[in-house]
């Protein structure tokens, strides 16, 4: 793409003003009770964003890594269906993804993802990919367990959950076991939707590992975690109730 800075102006100046011109409040405020982390939307359908992608990819040629750099300027304005259209242009690019795109893909989470429905949704399209096309092992994720961003670490369970019919357990509850004292609220529902599924293939592991840290963890990773066990087993992985101390009577004169 020649001139790219040029292009990229004229893409986000021509992608905002399609936004302004099809906004509508009452759909923005539709779904806002299921955004804590952030939500700020102009209410656009997934349907209208699809159309505005597809008018995109006809009119301008991109390569996978300018997808990603592009998708990297939408997901940095904070507006939802910028974020949403970021997701969708890259998805297009899914067959030829490379190493660049995937360090261009780590800067979305670290300093662009906002909410838990954009993290999600590159969990769920984009990342698996790199894995997939063998671009990365899972080590190539091991440094993002330790991102400033919440959203990059939530990115690491959510991502495994791609590997859970195909990987040893034993090394993917390794893997994510330094990330067991993370002290974020959306991290921990990564693990522990993680760890529920894993267990759905592989409950023995995963019911050791989770009576390993029945005591230490975050109360949140293991209500998740356990969601689809019978009550009766769920208290195995309670927390150990400390014994009460005892004191003595001082006493009386």
């Amino acid at each position: 793409m020649e001139n790219k800075a040029a292009v990229f102006s004229e893409i986000m100046k021509l992608t905002e003003r399609f936004f302004l011109d099809n906004e509508d409040p009452v759909l923005a405020l539709k779904y806002a009770r299921f955004f804590k982390e952030g939500y700020d939307p102009y209410g656009l359908s997934e349907e209208m964003i699809r159309d505005h992608k597809r008018m995109l990819v006809e009119k301008y040629s991109f390569s996978p890594q300018e997808a990603a750099e592009l998708g990297h300027s939408f997901l940095k304005t904070g507006k939802y269906e910028f974020g949403s259209l970021a997701v969708m242009l890259l998805k297009k690019f899914r067959p030829k993804f490379n190493l660049e795109v995937f360090h261009t893909v780590r800067a979305w989470f670290d300093d662009g993802v906002e909410n838990w429905a954009h993290s999600d949704m590159i969990c769920s399209n984009i990342t698996p990919v790199f894995l997939e096309l063998h671009i990365v092992e899972l080590d190539g994720f091991a440094d993002w367990r330790y991102s400033e961003s919440k959203w990059t670490r939530r990115a690491v369970p959510v991502t495994m959950l791609y590997l859970r019919k195909t990987a040893d357990p034993a090394q993917l509850l390794d893997f994510i076991e330094p990330m067991m004292q993370d002290h974020e609220y959306v991290v921990h529902q990564g693990l522990g939707w993680f760890l529920k599924q894993l267990w759905v293939v592989h409950p023995k592991e995963v019911e050791e590992f989770l009576h390993k840290h029945r005591n230490t963890a975050p109360r949140l990773i293991v209500q998740y975690a356990t969601e689809k066990m019978h009550k009766d087993k769920r208290k195995r992985f309670r927390r150990d109730e400390k014994p009460k101390t005892q004191f003595k009577k001082k006493p009386t004169r």
